[in-house]
């Protein structure tokens, strides 16, 4: 029934990594390809929805009529981008794995290559999912990512709740085949009472199909309550 619905609303969806510059030719990444974040705008869009797709540094590309993408390369420009659209957003799926620190310093030439050790000091970058779970309204639903190696529902239940998320999808690195880069994927959906959808390892494009199913259904119950 719920594949069925179709959906006059706005979500926004963030994909990929992000790059955060050391100099000119070096960055601190990740290896997320976007690709299920790009899965979830298509599913989205697919279903009627406006989707706008916030993307990292990723080797994609989107056509959904529906879908209007915005690149971006570091964690505040992604940052920046979500602040300026949420507001006339229905919900926000956090798909991006973002970087959690940056350089404080980006040298403005190619560091050169030297005898000793090279020290590099970092600065946090803000969390967007947190960021947007403070802000979020009544009538808007936030979705957060959690890649973790161990402890991983204990550890995804907790940032659902200090961020304050409705729903949290959960990777584990120690699912093989699931992931960074692989099409397919093993996901835990969590909502504050803990896991209520577990998917087994399936193609990435029907893990989305999962996705927005739950969120389709969490974001019903949420506006009914409103």
């Amino acid at each position: 029934m719920l594949k069925k619905k179709r959906l006059n609303k706005t979500y926004l969806v963030t994909a990929g990594p992000t790059h955060e510059k050391i100099d000119p030719v070096r960055y601190i990444g990740n290896y997320s390809s976007g690709k299920m974040g790009f899965a979830i705008a298509e599913q989205l869009a697919s279903r009627g929805a406006k989707v706008i797709l916030i993307a990292g540094p990723v080797a994609l590309t989107i056509n959904h009529p529906n879908i209007t993408r915005i690149d971006v390369i570091s964690a505040a420009e992604m940052y920046d981008q979500c602040l300026l659209y949420f507001s006339n957003c229905n919900g926000a799926v956090m798909v991006a794995a973002v970087a959690d620190f940056a350089p404080v310093v980006i040298n403005s030439q190619k560091i050169k290559r030297t005898t000793e050790n090279f020290i590099l000091e970092l600065k946090a970058n803000p969390d967007i999912a947190a960021s947007l779970g403070a802000i979020k309204r009544k009538d808007q639903i936030v979705v957060g990512f959690a890649l973790e190696t161990s402890s991983d529902e204990e550890k995804a239940l907790a940032k659902l709740r200090v961020k304050n998320l409705d729903l949290i999808i959960l990777n584990s690195l120690n699912d093989k085949d699931s992931g960074f880069v692989t099409d397919t994927n093993s996901i835990k959906i969590l909502n504050s009472e803990g896991v209520i959808f577990t998917s087994g390892l399936k193609l990435k494009t029907d893990i989305a199909v999962d996705i927005v199913n739950k969120i389709i259904e969490t974001e019903d119950f949420i506006l009914s309550l409103a």
